[in-house]
């Protein structure tokens, strides 16, 4: 089949894979310009123009494809090259940006996206970091037949997979993106046989995941140890949950939730059992047991080394989170 792909992050790359190795013919690649990364803050290209070009293929990075938006001669020269590809579809996989109308009406076949939930649970920017922070044990991967709503459009396939007690954005977005590429090759298999079946999304059991923000990264020592720990796997990697102590902030991997309860009158943060193993710290009627833990410029340690390069003594408080 004759392609459009349109995906920016590793989790559209592996989408990307899939598709070119399964043979299908990818006519064009639309992905988001490149960004400022890394210390040098050097302009770096996206994880799916990085393998268009390594494979041959054709890109174009609009800043827009709306014509009536702030960068109409992009949209113009972005349609100008959509409809000289005369792809038979077009893959949507964390692009990054909106698809207006023209867009979704382009393609004989229409538009493909890959998303990484269950919908319509998780619709919007961060399903996977959003299923993990609220304690999802099951999430998935549905193909959708893209329409002009935010995740609205008809689910074409979908497959379920546990979320495991340890899983963190992390592992979880890279057994969803080999899901979704596979699933994606199925779909257009299937479709060009005739074999989808539409299926309209539910009403009921809508949730919307929100982008995540930098500032949702100090911990909140006011809520229950679990809540934490789920907070700390969903935003591992990014952006890592963090809490202050004497002055200096930490980036705290990996946490967990010891038995019992803190002692009465036991302030929130506050530093209760300090051992090789763990650090334990009061939070809403539980204990949260940090495990794995980071200096600003230093590396991610477990408790036994990271003490021998900062001292934590129990009645040491982390500070309240920031509002």
């Amino acid at each position: 089949m004759r392609l459009i792909f349109a995906g920016t992050p590793e989790f559209a790359r592996v989408a990307l894979e899939r598709l070119h190795a399964a043979g299908h013919e990818i006519a064009l690649v639309l992905t988001q310009p490149d960004r400022p990364a890394g210390r040098g803050m050097k302009l770096q290209a996206s994880a799916v123009k990085q393998y268009a070009l390594a494979h041959g293929m054709p890109v174009a990075q609009p800043r827009s494809l709306r014509l009536d938006g702030n960068y109409p001669d992009d949209a113009a020269a972005a349609r100008a090259a959509l409809e000289a590809a005369q792809a038979d579809a077009m893959v949507v996989a964390a692009y990054g940006l909106i698809l207006p109308q023209w867009v979704l009406d382009l393609p004989r076949m229409g538009c493909f996206n890959i998303h990484a939930s269950l919908l319509p649970r998780w619709r919007g920017a961060a399903p996977i970091h959003r299923a993990i922070e609220a304690g999802d044990t099951e999430t998935g991967v549905t193909i959708m037949q893209m329409d002009a709503g935010l995740d609205t459009g008809d689910m074409l396939l979908a497959e379920h997979v546990p979320v495991a007690a340890t899983d963190t954005a992390a592992t979880l977005h890279d057994k969803l993106a080999a899901q979704g590429g596979r699933l994606m090759v199925q779909a257009l298999t299937q479709a060009a046989r005739g074999g989808l079946k539409p299926v309209r999304q539910p009403e009921q059991g809508v949730t919307y995941a929100r982008k995540i923000e930098k500032q949702e990264a100090a911990i909140d020592w006011t809520q229950p140890a679990a809540v934490i720990a789920q907070r700390v796997r969903a935003f591992n990697p990014f952006p890592g949950a963090s809490a202050t102590v004497n002055g200096e902030t930490l980036k705290i991997w990996t946490a967990g939730i010891a038995p019992g309860r803190p002692p009465v009158g036991a302030e929130f943060g506050s530093i209760l059992t300090v051992n090789p193993d763990y650090i334990g710290v009061a939070a809403m009627n539980s204990i949260v047991t940090i495990t794995e833990l980071q200096r600003p410029g230093g590396k991610r340690l477990g408790v036994a080394d990271f003490l021998r390069g900062f001292e934590l003594q129990p009645g040491m408080v982390f500070e309240k989170r920031e509002i």
